[in-house]
C-alpha cells in the first residue's frame, strides 16, 4: 500500500475551508448522498454550486435545500453519465450558462448493479463511473479555470480490490457485480493520477485531485446491489458506516481547500480507511501504475471519441 504523503493535511474539517465566494463548483450526483452533502458544505462557504443530476425532480428537491445556505447562486444541470449524448448536451449547456469552473467534481456513481449496459453499450459501472466522467471531463476541460481550477475525482476504498483487465474490460465474460465496481473505482484513481501527470508535464496550473468518502451511509448501498447485498449493508451500515455528511469532507477538501495538491488523494485515515480523521489517504500500488493508467487513458479516448486539450 502506498501512502500519499503529499500535503501534510490532517484531521481536516469544513472549518478549514476559506470563503469560496465567486468560485463555481459543478458536482455530478449532487442531488443525494456524498454529493449532496459536499454541495451543502461548499454552498455554506458561499461557492456558486451547480448540481448536475440525472433525475431532474430529485435535483430540484436537493437544490431547494441548499439554495439559501450561503451567498452564492445554486443551479441545476441535467446529465445522465450513462448516455454520451446526454453528456455532450449537458457540456454544451454548461458552456453556454456558466463561466470559469473552480472545481469540476466527478462524484456520481453506481454500485454493484446487475449486469447491464449504458446507452452506448458499455458495462454499466465502468461506463458510468469512469467513461462517463472521462468524457464529461474532456468536454469541460477548457472551461476549468486555468489559474488553479481543479478536477476532483471521487474514488473509493474499493479501488484496493480492483483489477484492470484490458482483454475483458467490459466483463462480457464472467460478470461479477462487485469486481465490476472495484474495477470502476480503480479506473477513477488511475484517471486522476494520469490526468495529474499530463497536467504537470504541460506546466498547467489546473489540479487533478482524488478523494474517497470512506464507508459512508448513503443510498448507493441500496440503489444498485441485489437483495443479498442490501441485507448485508443494512447491518454493516448500522455498525461501521459514518454519516454521509462526514463522508463528504474529503470531497469538500479536494474541491475547495487551497492546500489540496494535484496528485493528492484524500479520505478518512482511521479504521481501515472507513472513517476517522480526514487527510492524505492510502493508495493501492496498482493505482499508481503509470503504464496501465496511460493505456486506460488511450482506450478511454478511443471508446468515448474525445480527447483532452491539455
Amino acid at each position: 500500500m502506498a501512502h500519499m504523503e503529499t500535503s501534510g493535511i490532517n484531521d481536516w474539517t469544513p472549518d478549514d475551508l476559506p470563503d469560496l465566494s465567486g468560485k463555481l463548483c459543478i458536482i455530478t450526483g449532487g442531488n443525494s448522498g456524498i454529493g449532496f452533502e459536499a454541495a451543502s458544505i461548499l454552498a455554506r462557504k458561499n461557492a456558486d454550486v451547480v448540481i448536475a443530476a440525472r433525475n431532474e425532480m430529485k435535483g430540484k428537491k436537493a437544490l431547494a435545500k441548499i439554495v439559501n445556505l450561503g451567498e452564492g447562486r445554486c443551479e441545476l444541470l441535467q446529465v445522465d453519465l450513462a448516455d454520451s449524448s446526454s453528456i455532450r448536451n449537458a457540456a454544451k449547456e454548461a458552456q453556454d450558462r456558466f463561466g470559469a469552473i473552480a472545481a469540476l467534481i466527478n462524484n456520481a456513481g453506481v454500485m454493484q448493479t446487475p449486469k447491464q449496459k449504458t446507452k452506448d453499450g458499455y458495462e454499466m459501472q465502468l461506463g458510468t463511473n469512469h467513461l462517463g466522467h472521462f468524457l464529461w471531463s474532456a468536454l469541460m476541460f477548457d472551461q476549468v479555470d486555468g489559474r488553479g481550477g481543479r478536477i476532483v475525482t471521487v474514488s473509493s476504498i474499493a479501488h484496493k480490490f480492483g483489477r484492470i483487465d484490458f482483454d475483458n474490460l467490459m466483463m462480457e465474460r464472467g460478470y461479477d457485480a462487485s469486481r465490476a465496481y472495484f474495477r470502476s473505482k480503480l479506473a477513477n484513481l488511475l484517471f486522476a493520477m494520469e490526468l495529474h501527470r499530463r497536467l504537470e508535464k504541460a506546466d498547467s496550473r489546473i489540479k487533478s485531485i482524488a478523494c474517497h468518502p470512506g464507508y459512508s451511509d448513503t443510498e448507493l448501498q441500496f440503489s444498485g446491489p441485489t437483495a443479498l447485498f442490501k441485507a448485508i449493508y443494512k447491518i454493516t451500515n448500522a455498525i461501521v458506516a459514518q454519516p454521509a455528511k462526514l463522508g463528504a469532507y474529503p470531497t469538500a477538501l479536494a474541491a475547495g481547500d487551497p492546500d489540496a495538491v494535484s496528485g493528492g488523494y484524500y479520505g478518512p485515515t482511521g479504521f481501515f480507511d472507513a472513517r476517522g480523521p480526514v487527510g492524505d489517504a492510502d493508495v493501492e500500488q496498482r493505482a499508481l501504475d503509470a503504464d496501465v493508467a496511460k493505456r486506460l487513458w488511450e482506450v478511454s479516448e478511443e471508446l468515448v471519441g474525445e480527447s483532452f486539450s491539455i
